[in-house]
């Protein structure tokens, strides 16, 4: 939101001759009648202007603003209404129609007023000239305009070029003259108590800020005496702002001709007194101008409030010969409230007060090298907006920028004002805008015949330019604050969205979507692998997705552009001039000019000559650097004769910057992902051997975002033909730490067991190797055993279960027991003394064994544990392996609602058997 308190002056309604027609339509409803019978000769004595960007919140903004505004000036009795229509308006122009609004709050002698415009005249309101039904209150439109028939005492629609305004206004209730009040009108018994009588402190203020007078009233109010303060700048006392919604400065404010508000004076004692001011600046017979301050308790503040009641001159019958602001006298009255209106007026008026064929303004960069074209008439040039031009050097130079300059021919001194090469001008007569000396722009009128213009006509428009140059000097700069506070919001929810993906593909696909539309048409990005390779086009967006393939055809067939590490952004003209050689020689084709002796249109030649359109701009291209090294570049583009702006350039680079950086963490992240994924799954068995006459399963699910390995680990492995081993373990902890010793574990069982050795004598050597590791040691549970099927469809089974939940077995009749008995653990102890247990599978029996990650799942208090996990396996008769591991794991997910925090496996067994009907 962007807002500004605007010196009271007259009412925006009456226009001088020769200001642009508005557009008018006649709203519905009993308030028609009102429309034409605005209050022309109201005094306007206060305007607070605000603007809102296209978001949601932006309503609540809006209503805090006018509920600010209107208490400020002690409207209270009208706040709540002029809220909700104020509300609804806002709705309509930032919600429905999409588009930023601009509310400006006027105060007069009647009331107030409040317009709303939005950037969408061709949305236009459905109002006619008789009433109609205007449609169910409960409805989701409509609903402004029936609030402002039934609340406001006067409002309309008016509608321009560029703005859709929808105003209304609201009579105060009668009141004594001269009296202005927050609350209703009290008798004299219960008026507040004064202490003595009202004091009014008259400050005075020296062009530089600091105090020259300070009446008694200031000092009883305050505290220190005229001789302590003297000499001092105000700004050393002032509390600023008091109240809320005030963004000019106290410096600022101090300024401008009139200004009435709210703020603090800090007295002797250190507190801070809250006051209503009332500031006029003067100046004297020597043309030194000051500020007279007026100030008094700020709940006295209806004796500054109160307006004159004489009665106020029709501006509209001002005569020539009156005092009028010279500035309204050349832009006409009211002048547009933005910089581009301004400037579009501004050409307007100039090409017409010296009868040319056009006109044209451009605007100084900072440093005063460049002119930025802003706005002309009667000239192709309208679609170079932004183009920019050299000031003093080089070829192409604006020589005439910095004094008054005429050109009887263009002919003669070709490129002498770059804008009007090629467009049939022949004499001009360029002015320059300077604010304090400082150069800010340059105004231009031409005319296509030669000789138009002598030194009188340059004299003229100076004159004008001389006008009108502060007033477009603070509306650029108003307009810079905005960009620049748009940029910060812009590059904070950049960053956020950057920093919140380390994918690398999402991450250029983020980047692309940033800059398209909001800085760029269209944008390409270049990615490096490695120092020694080509740059490689890794991702192509287009505002119009169905022109998308053919800039990435385009650019494939182009060679990159260098990466070069210098900052900043830099003019690549390559796509446009391979575009344009393209069109045209399509273009050549479709009409039989290549040679061919056909004459048929190319059904290639429309998406041909589209895609030239779309690069035909200014294409600039911003280095990707990272931690010193390029690693892509970021392009941008503009359609056919478009430029960038220099604060959207330094916004891209901005932008690169973050992006680079993101990109390469994207990238680093990646890589450190593969090497880790690739370890991991060093450390996993490879694929189950098939058994023949037994089922074998395995689930297995590690904890923690990007872990494949844990302390949970499981094998089978072949030993000697007919016999293989199985083995499931849970080593202490979780992560990478409990991931090296599932590796150390499981590849010194399949060496021990292929050594012929039995089960006890591989768990007690496999206990040893544990200990030797040392303080990296960690103590783990494993059930081992050994499985040979029999020839009569069993399976018979020798285990060995070290401190691990004892497997389970389920039979055909249902019934399931622990299949061994538990023995102690691994890497705690030196000497263990371990014996194996045979176990034979009958066909139809299951062997089910699981990591404590299963048994041990909670939700709250509960536990599932080995008898949970029992009773889920009474339910799993006549089941393959694999349904009863599947069973097993959807138990265990619904067990409890978040998300397991432990290592998983399960392995389960089966010896096939006759199935169940």
């Amino acid at each position: 939101m962007t807002t500004g308190l605007i010196p009271g002056g007259q009412p925006p309604d009456p226009r001088p001759t020769g200001a642009l027609p508005q557009q008018r339509r006649e709203p519905v409803g009993h308030a028609a009648q009102h429309v034409e019978n605005r209050s022309r000769s109201s005094v306007i004595t206060a305007r607070a202007a605000a603007s809102f960007e296209p978001v949601g919140r932006s309503v609540a903004s809006a209503r805090s603003f006018v509920r600010d505004t209107l208490q400020g000036w002690g409207f209270a009795d009208i706040v709540d209404d002029a809220v909700v229509l104020t509300s609804e308006l806002v709705t309509n122009a930032v919600v429905h129609a999409g588009t930023s609004a601009d509310v400006l709050c006027l105060r007069s002698d009647e009331g107030v007023r409040i317009e709303v415009a939005d950037r969408y005249p061709e949305r236009e309101i459905p109002l006619q000239g008789t009433a109609v039904n205007m449609g169910s209150p409960d409805r989701e439109g409509g609903r402004g305009l029936q609030l402002c028939a039934a609340l406001a005492g006067r409002w309309g629609v008016e509608y321009i070029p560029t703005h859709k305004t929808v105003w209304f206004q609201l009579d105060l209730p009668a009141r004594a003259v001269g009296t202005r009040a927050a609350g209703p009108a009290l008798p004299a018994e219960l008026l507040p108590l004064a202490d003595g009588r009202v004091r009014v402190a008259v400050i005075q203020i020296d062009r530089t800020g600091h105090i020259t007078a300070w009446n008694e009233d200031a000092e009883e109010l305050f505290g220190y005496p005229a001789e302590q303060v003297t000499g001092k700048p105000l700004t050393d006392l002032a509390a600023w702002p008091h109240t809320p919604g005030t963004s000019t400065g106290i410096a600022e404010a101090l300024r401008l001709s009139r200004w009435e508000g709210s703020y603090g004076i800090r007295t002797a004692t250190g507190r801070v007194t809250p006051v209503y001011a009332s500031h006029l600046r003067v100046r004297d017979t020597g043309g030194e101008p000051s500020t007279v301050c007026l100030l008094v308790r700020d709940h006295e503040r209806a004796v500054l409030q109160t307006p004159l009641r004489g009665p106020a001159s029709d501006t509209s019958t001002r005569s020539e010969g009156q005092n009028t602001d010279p500035f309204e006298v050349f832009i006409g009255y009211p002048a547009p409230d933005d910089l581009d209106g301004l400037l579009q007026r501004t050409v307007e008026r100039a090409r017409d007060m010296l009868d040319g064929d056009s006109a044209f303004l451009l605007l100084a960069t900072d440093d005063e090298t460049e002119l930025e074209v802003r706005a002309s008439t009667g000239l192709p040039s309208a679609r170079q907006r932004f183009a920019r031009v050299p000031v003093e050097a080089g070829p192409g130079r604006y020589g005439s920028a910095r004094m008054p300059a005429v050109h009887d021919d263009l002919t003669a001194v070709p490129g002498a004002v770059p804008l009007l090469n090629g467009t049939g001008m022949r004499s001009v007569v360029t002015v320059p805008l300077k604010v304090e000396g400082r150069l800010t722009g340059s105004l231009g009128v031409a005319a296509e015949a030669p000789g138009r213009y002598s030194n009188e006509e340059a004299l003229r428009l100076q004159f004008a330019a001389d006008r009108i140059a502060l007033a477009v000097e603070s509306a650029r700069l108003g307009e810079l604050e905005r960009l620049r506070r748009g940029s910060l919001n812009f590059l904070v929810e950049a960053s956020d969205l950057l920093a919140g993906t380390l994918d690398r593909d999402q991450t250029l696909a983020l980047m692309a979507q940033m800059t398209v539309p909001t800085l760029a048409t269209w944008c390409a990005v270049y990615t490096i692998a490695h120092q020694a390779s080509e740059p490689y086009l890794s991702y192509v967006l287009h505002e119009d997705e169905e022109l998308i393939d053919g800039i990435k055809s385009l650019l494939s067939k182009i060679p990159p552009p260098d990466p070069v590490p210098t900052p900043g952004a830099r003019v690549w003209s390559a796509p446009s001039e391979m575009a344009h050689q393209a069109a045209l020689r399509s273009s050549m084709r479709s009409l039989g000019l290549s040679g061919s002796q056909t004459r048929q249109v190319t059904p290639g030649i429309g998406p041909t000559l589209a895609t030239a359109s779309a690069v035909g701009g200014e294409t600039v291209v911003l280095p990707l650097v990272a931690r010193n090294r390029v690693i892509g570049m970021l392009t941008l583009g503009k359609p056919t004769d478009e430029h960038f702006r220099q604060e959207i350039l330094e916004l891209a680079e901005d932008l690169s910057r973050r992006a680079a950086l993101a990109l390469d963490n994207a990238r680093l992240y990646s890589e450190r992902t593969a090497i880790s994924q690739s370890l991991q799954r060093s450390l996993l068995p490879p694929e189950l051997p098939e058994i023949d006459g037994v089922e074998v399963e395995v689930i297995y699910r590690a904890a923690g975002e990007g872990n494949e390995v844990g302390g949970d680990f499981y094998d089978v492995f072949p030993i000697r033909d007919g016999t293989y081993g199985f083995a499931i373990g849970d080593v202490c902890g979780t992560g990478p730490n409990a991931a090296a010793v599932t590796g150390l574990a499981r590849h010194a069982l399949r060496l021990l067991a292929r050594e012929g050795l039995t089960g006890p004598t591989v768990l007690e050597r496999l206990n040893s190797a544990i200990l030797d590791e040392g303080a990296r040691s960690r103590f783990l549970t494993l059930l081992y055993g050994e499985m040979r099927p029999q020839e009569d469809g069993s399976a018979e089974l020798k285990v060995v279960c070290a401190g691990h939940p004892l497997p389970l077995r389920l039979r055909q009749d249902g019934t399931v027991e622990p299949a061994a008995e538990p023995q102690p653990l691994l890497g705690v102890i030196e000497d263990l003394e371990l014996y194996e247990q045979t176990v034979t599978l009958d066909p139809g029996d299951v062997l089910l064994c699981v990591t404590d990650g299963v048994t041990e799942r909670r939700e709250g208090s509960r536990m599932l544990g080995d008898d949970g996990l029992a009773d889920v396996l009474t339910t799993c008769t006549g089941l393959t392996a694999g349904a009863v591991a599947a069973r097993i794991m959807r138990a265990v997910e619904r067990f409890a609602s978040d998300a397991p925090s432990d290592d998983m496996a399960i392995l389960a067994m089966r010896v096939p058997g006759l199935q169940k009907d």
